[in-house]
Order: structure tokens, then sequence, then C-alpha cells
């Protein structure tokens, strides 16, 4: 065998074993409101050279608290790495990375077509229910669809649409639930509105300050 196909074969077993293990992880990032964190955190992907298939940022259930929703296609080794580089960020509170098993998941689609060719060619009706697709704007020149689920969910509908005009398609970046999250929901919690306590804690060292201080 030649030395060329040696290579070849090399590379390509290389890009093999690097594409194994990939699965697509859900990050979700518990923060402090701060400006420029999304930027610092974004750097973390990309001097790995991770692409980042979708981010949404929103506020969450505990007031101050913001979370990001992150998706990418890794290995759990290298999520696992990065969600304790994130974590090491001052106002990162806490890092989850999830399976989609692991999470209840969304994301929201609409669609722009031409009124009078969707109303002439398409039982509207039909298709809106085989779809749990609903109408948001209806005007002469165009109707805008909405379609809110999972990713096969919203692409079947672009099938559907693209022989009868579809203008134009946008879909948002996924909002995610953690199914087993509850225990540090109630810790931060607990944490936030901990009122302070009402005696003082006397300082058992305050009369020993040669002693403690001494070289």
């Amino acid at each position: 065998m030649s030395e060329e196909k040696n290579k070849v074969i090399t590379q390509t077993s290389s890009h093999m074993e690097k594409a194994v293990g990939k699965l697509e992880y859900t990050v979700t990032v518990y923060t402090e409101n701060q400006i420029g964190l999304l930027n610092r955190i974004a750097i973390i992907f990309s001097r790995r050279k991770i692409n980042i298939d979708s981010l949404n940022t929103s506020p969450s259930e505990i007031d101050s608290v913001h979370r990001f929703t992150i998706v990418i296609n890794e290995s759990e080794e290298v999520v696992r790495k990065v969600c304790r580089q994130i974590e090491k960020q001052v106002e990162v509170l806490k890092v989850y990375y999830n399976t989609n098993e692991e999470i209840i998941w969304q994301e929201l689609a609409l669609y722009k077509v031409p009124t009078e060719i969707i109303a002439e060619e398409v039982k509207v009706e039909r298709l809106l229910s085989q779809h749990g697709a609903k109408a948001v704007v209806i005007r002469k020149d165009y109707t805008v669809f909405e379609v809110s689920g999972q990713r096969e969910e919203t692409d079947n509908l672009i099938k559907v649409l693209e022989p009868f005009g579809l203008i134009e398609f946008v879909r948002s970046a996924r909002i995610a639930i953690i199914k087993n999250s509850e225990g540090f929901h109630k810790k931060l919690s607990e944490f936030e509105y901990k009122e302070p306590g009402e005696e003082a804690v006397e300082n058992e060292f305050l009369n020993q300050n040669e002693e403690v201080f001494s070289m």
C-alpha cells in the first residue's frame, strides 16, 4: 500500500474517531444579569472551535437570575469541560448539560406565504390542523403561519409550503426546561430570599490578636 493511501486512511480514521460519541446537548447556564457575560461565554465555545447551533437568553423564575440555553453537538467529555470552564465565570451560578431525553424543549417558527395562492390551492383548515399551525397575520398579499414544536415538526411545514411560494421562514432558538432540576431551583430560591439572622455571633478570636496574627 502506498504512503499516500496510508495517509488518507489515517486521516479518515481520525475524522471518524472525532465524530464518534457526539450527541446534541442542551447547556443551561444560570447567571447574574451582567453586561458582557454572553460575549465571554461565546468566546469559550469559539476557542474550542465548537459551533453553537442555537442560543437563547431569557429571565428565569427567580428575580435577577437569567438563563442561557445553548445547543451544541459534541462528545460528553468536551461538553463537561466546557461547562466547568463556564462555571468559572464570576457571574455564573450554575451550569447544566442535558441530552434531548432529559429536557422538555420547543422552538417557534414563522412562515410567510402568498395569500392568493395558499387560499386557492390549499385547504387551509386541514393544513393548520395537520401541523398544529395557526394564522397570525392575514393580508391580501401574504399570510403568516406560526408553528411551535420540535425541529422535525417545524421542518415538515417548510416542505409542505415550498411548492406554494414560501416567501420567508424564520425559526427561534430553542427554549428548554430540565426535567430534574427542582433541587437547584429550590436552593437558589432559599439563598436569594433568606432573611439575615437576628442574633449576633460573637467573634471567638477577637481577644487573641497576638496569637492569631503572630508569624
